[in-house]
């Protein structure tokens, strides 16, 4: 098999797995947004629910660290492109757009 068709299917897999990672690093971000106004909402103490928040802090690092470890990811495989000899980009090699890999999903969507 050509090796340009090659790396194609593993940037493909690349790609969705970053936008993957970004996506539930951005959910994580909104939930943490949205425990911290439920707390507010209901008039509850900052201890109420602190364990939960602490470990999701803790969740919110460990795709942090996974975030950085795909772009190390993508820059060790483009090295090994480049030694494979593979210099140029083809047309489905580009990044998908990102509305397309993710959903979002409200409230409305869901009650």
């Amino acid at each position: 098999m050509e090796k340009a068709f090659v790396a194609q299917r593993v940037a493909k897999k690349l790609f969705a797995t970053e936008a993957a990672v970004d996506g539930a690093l951005a959910q994580a971000a909104e939930l943490m947004s949205e425990m911290l106004q439920s707390r507010k909402d209901v008039n509850a103490s900052m201890v109420f629910a602190d364990e939960a928040a602490a470990r999701l802090v803790d969740a919110i690092k460990a795709l942090g660290d996974a975030r950085t470890s795909m772009v190390a990811v993508h820059n060790e495989l483009n090295e090994a492109k480049l030694r494979l000899g593979i210099r140029t980009k083809m047309g489905v090699m580009d990044k998908p757009a990102e509305a397309a890999l993710t959903t979002q999903v409200t409230m409305r969507d869901v009650g």
